[in-house]
């Protein structure tokens, strides 16, 4: 059985004249292009810790199968603003699972995507425990937390965003959350 005990958050930003060189450079702004990347759907496990990427990279190997939750998005038309985005929902009781979501779009500002990225992932969390959600009522603006018929959430996300260069150079973003099983 394999269950993340840790997971850090994580982007980055690639640019070439080749597609997949592109998404290559974005993977190493991100620091995970040295590992056998699996993705994986989008649980935060029971217990597991958020560590930062600093600390979350130490404890890799090259090489090594790495499981992420992982967005992406690329283009080459220049000037086209891009965005990928992972969002968090962690229940304040951390022996409940948590949810991921990932989120690609056109036009969408880092803000809006990682906004958008939160929101999905505290519907997600909601739903899946059989709960309805209103995202207009159950947001806390002061205390920046959630509250789902009196369960306390917390939300955050890794977003990345760029716009497309401008001489046609493939430009890609990546977010990932990257889960540490050892």
């Amino acid at each position: 059985m394999i269950i993340a005990k840790e997971m850090f958050l994580t982007k980055g930003v690639g640019r070439h004249k080749e597609r997949l060189s592109s998404f290559e450079l974005s993977l190493r702004d991100a620091g995970i292009a040295h590992y056998n990347l699996v993705t994986v759907s989008s649980i935060f496990p029971p217990h597991c810790k958020l560590t930062s990427r600093t600390n979350g990279e130490k404890k890799l190997s090259p090489g090594q199968v790495l499981f992420v939750v992982m967005s992406r998005n690329d283009t080459n038309e220049p000037s086209r603003l891009i965005s990928a985005t992972v969002g968090l929902a962690v229940p304040h009781d951390r022996s409940q699972i948590g949810y991921l979501t990932e989120h690609h779009d056109y036009g969408m500002t880092e803000k809006r995507a990682g906004d958008y990225s939160e929101d999905m992932a505290a519907t997600m969390l909601a739903t899946s425990m059989g709960l309805e959600i209103d995202l207009d009522k159950s947001w806390d603006e002061n205390k920046e937390e959630w509250k789902i018929r009196g369960k306390i959430y917390t939300t955050r996300n890794i977003t990345q965003s760029a716009t497309g260069d401008k001489k046609g150079l493939w430009t890609t973003v990546v977010a990932a959350a990257v889960l540490v099983t050892e």
